[in-house]
C-alpha cells in the first residue's frame, strides 16, 4: 500500500524542512522553559496562601475601599458639615487623607527599629570622624614635611654663605697682615693638613659648639666691622657710616 511506502527523500515536503544543526536542541529547551513556565503558574495558581497572605489582602482591600455611611465615625464627620475628600479643620487646613496605617510584622520589641537606626548612625558617624582624622594626620604630615625640607635649604644656604664668609674673611684679614683668625672657624681650614688626634678634634668641635646661623652672624657681625664688608653685597665700602647708608641690611633677608 501507498501509506507503508518510504517517504521520498527527493519530495519538495522533505527537502523544505529546517536541517540546521543545533535547531532541534534549542526547539527542545524552549519547550521545556515554556513547560516550565507554565507548571510555576499553575502551582503558584493551586498554592494555598498562608494566613498573613490572607490578613494582608484583606486589610489592603479595606484600606484602598473610601470610607461609606456605615462608618460611624464618618456618620459623625457627614453630620457636623464635612464631605468627602474635603480637608479637616474649621478652615480647611487639616489632612485629606487618613492618617495611614504601619503594621509591624517582625517578631522585634518595640523601640528595636529605632535602636537599629541609631545604631547605624552613630556607625557612620564614626566613620566621618576617622576619615576627617585620617585627613587631618595627612595634612599635618604634608605640612611637616614641607616645613623639614624648607629648614634643610635655609640650613644649606646658610653653611654656603658661613663657607663664602670664611673665604672673604681670610682673604681680607691677611690683606691687613693678620696670620692668625681671631677664631679657629673664622678662616676656612686647609684641604691638606697634617692630621691630629681624634681626641684633639673632639676638643675643638666641643670648644665651639655653635649652630651654623650662630657663626655666620658672628662671623658677618666681625666682617662689618672690622673691614666694612657685606658678603650679600659682595663690597667692601669706605667706612661704617659707607656700609650703614648703602648696604641693605645685616642678613640675607634685608637683601631678598
Amino acid at each position: 500500500m501507498e501509506e507503508d511506502e518510504e517517504e521520498d527523500y527527493m519530495s519538495d515536503s522533505f527537502i523544505k524542512q529546517d536541517v540546521r544543526p543545533g535547531l532541534p536542541m534549542v526547539r527542545r529547551m524552549k519547550e521545556a522553559i515554556q513547560k516550565e513556565e507554565k507548571q510555576k503558574a499553575a502551582n503558584e495558581k493551586n498554592r494555598q496562601k498562608s494566613i498573613k497572605e490572607e490578613e494582608k489582602e484583606r486589610r489592603d482591600l479595606v484600606l484602598k475601599s473610601a470610607l461609606g455611611n456605615e462608618n460611624k465615625g464618618f456618620a459623625l464627620l457627614q453630620k457636623m458639615g464635612y464631605k468627602s475628600g474635603q480637608a479637616l479643620g474649621k478652615s480647611g487646613e487639616g489632612i485629606v487623607e487618613p492618617i495611614p496605617l504601619n503594621i509591624k510584622t517582625g517578631r522585634s520589641g518595640l523601640g528595636h527599629e529605632e535602636l537599629k537606626k541609631r545604631k547605624a548612625e552613630e556607625k557612620l558617624e564614626n566613620y566621618r570622624q576617622k576619615l576627617h582624622m585620617k585627613k587631618q594626620a595627612n595634612e599635618q604630615a604634608a605640612d611637616q614635611f614641607r616645613i623639614r625640607f624648607k629648614n634643610k635649604q635655609e640650613e644649606r644656604k646658610m653653611e654656603g654663605d658661613l663657607r663664602k664668609s670664611q673665604r672673604a674673611c681670610q682673604q681680607l684679614d691677611m690683606q691687613k697682615d693678620i696670620d692668625v683668625p681671631k677664631e679657629t672657624w673664622y678662616w676656612l681650614e686647609p684641604e691638606e693638613e697634617d692630621k691630629k688626634d681624634e681626641e684633639d678634634k673632639e676638643d675643638e668641635c666641643t670648644s665651639s659648639d655653635l649652630s651654623v646661623s650662630e657663626k655666620l652672624h658672628m662671623l658677618t657681625a666681625y666682617l662689618r666691622e672690622e673691614h666694612f664688608y657685606c658678603i650679600w653685597c659682595g663690597t667692601t665700602y669706605e667706612d661704617s657710616e659707607d656700609l650703614s647708608s648703602n648696604c641693605p641690611g645685616n642678613s640675607a633677608a634685608d637683601h631678598d
